[in-house]
């Protein structure tokens, strides 16, 4: 005899077994947009979103504790939704798909925005087409397809203009700042394949260098590939770092290229370690394709200055749309400089973005296992500062006390 409760019993296990269950995160800026999400994913059966305050802090700490598959991020209350996500897109893993909801009405938003790889939710929107927008989202991520994928890591470029400069340091105390404080998945890309001290400054023990083999390029090459070549350093920050007694360098660069071009799929962050001493032509013409930031490096010599003029000359006959960051370090004591920073300045036609003195300690602080960004120096300060300008932050200029200013603003 047929049990009508065992049969709508077994068409209700059926129906539980096709809901939509995926994991979802909302960071929250109102309190109407944190109801209807939540309000909207129960009525639909699917799995209600974790709700967290839309902060910085709070998208730092959460967004990576599990395997997100869908970031929501409430911005009705931005003046700029695009300067805001291009704030925090470091802090999202590329894995994720990102909705962003918001009210502000604009076509160069929503171009924006999908050039970063983010989808545009305009507010205010109702339940059902809340829960269209994002089964399509999910629907793209299953089908690998849609904007998440195009959304790869930042690359930059630390480029020092003659050896010796501290290029390695600073690529290093950048990636420590940017895993360690900002938490931001980041690769190291040595360049240097026969050598080098990026270890020490890294603080890896017992480290060498991955061996690449002729002939070891796969068409099976991937993300898994790649990563299996890298060295871990923290949780969020790995260097990828080979060398070969079969390929000459040009091969080798080759493959730390494809390397880093499928990292690039799952980091926020590629930083290319550049010393003069290692790059060349092909160098230049690849970060001026290839990287989205240049760090260049100098110091107060003719040497230094005339090769950082030779770059940014190419760079401007190229046409390259790279962000140019200039550093000036002092590498050796100030008094040993032969040009001073308004001639340097004079020189090259722009200003210097960041000046590291030199500090006397440093190198002994790194022989003994610390790093400079834990320190409170002078050059902790500047790489913290150079760090901030590759985020997109402003530099933030002190300006003197003024008496005459403060009574100026009394009358």
């Amino acid at each position: 005899m047929l049990d009508i409760v065992d049969l709508l019993k077994s068409k209700n296990d059926e129906k539980v077994k096709h809901e939509d269950t995926f994991s979802a995160v909302l960071f929250n800026q109102t309190v109407e947009c944190k109801e209807l999400v939540e309000e909207a994913f129960r009525f639909e059966g699917i799995t209600t979103p974790a709700s967290i305050e839309n902060t910085d802090e709070n998208i730092r700490r959460h967004v990576r504790e599990s395997s997100i598959e869908v970031v929501l991020v409430d911005l009705n209350r931005s003046q700029n939704v695009t300067k805001d996500m291009e704030r925090i897109s470091h802090l999202l893993p590329n894995h994720a798909s990102v909705i962003v909801i918001g009210s502000e009405d604009a076509i160069s938003t929503i171009r924006n925005l999908k050039q970063m790889g983010f989808y545009y939710l305009f507010w205010p929107i109702t339940k059902v087409e809340l829960v269209d927008f994002v089964k399509h989202v999910y629907e793209n991520r299953k089908k690998q397809a849609g904007l998440g994928k195009n959304r790869i890591a930042k690359k930059v470029a630390v480029w020092g203009s003659k050896g010796g400069l501290g290029t390695t340091l600073l690529t290093s105390e950048i990636g420590l700042i940017l895993s360690d404080l900002k938490n931001s998945s980041c690769v190291i890309v040595d360049h240097n394949f026969s050598g080098g001290d990026i270890d020490i400054f890294l603080g890896i023990p017992d480290f060498e260098k991955r061996m690449v083999q002729k002939g070891g390029m796969t068409a099976g090459m991937d993300f898994s590939y790649a990563t299996s070549m890298t060295r871990k350093v923290n949780d969020m920050l790995s260097v990828l770092s080979i060398e070969s007694a079969e390929l000459n360098e040009l091969e080798l660069k080759e493959y730390i290229r494809i390397f880093a071009t499928e990292l690039a799929k799952q980091n926020n962050f590629i930083l290319e370690d550049l010393s003069r001493s290692v790059n060349s032509k092909k160098d230049l013409l690849y970060v001026s394709q290839e990287c989205d930031i240049f760090v260049l490096v100098i110091e107060p010599s003719v040497a230094s200055v005339r090769e950082a003029c030779r770059l940014i000359s190419e760079l401007d006959r190229i046409g390259s749309p790279l962000r140019c960051i200039l550093v000036m370090n002092y590498a050796r004591p100030e008094i040993s400089a032969c040009i001073s920073r308004a001639e340097v300045e004079k020189c090259l036609g722009q200003k210097i973005d960041i000046v590291c003195g030199f500090d006397k300690s440093a190198a002994k602080d790194i022989i003994e296992g610390k790093h400079i960004y834990q320190l409170n120096s002078a050059l902790s300060s500047n790489i913290h500062k150079l760090t901030g300008l590759i985020l997109g932050q402003e530099s933030r200029v002190t300006k003197p006390f003024s008496i005459k200013q403060l009574f100026k603003g009394r009358t």
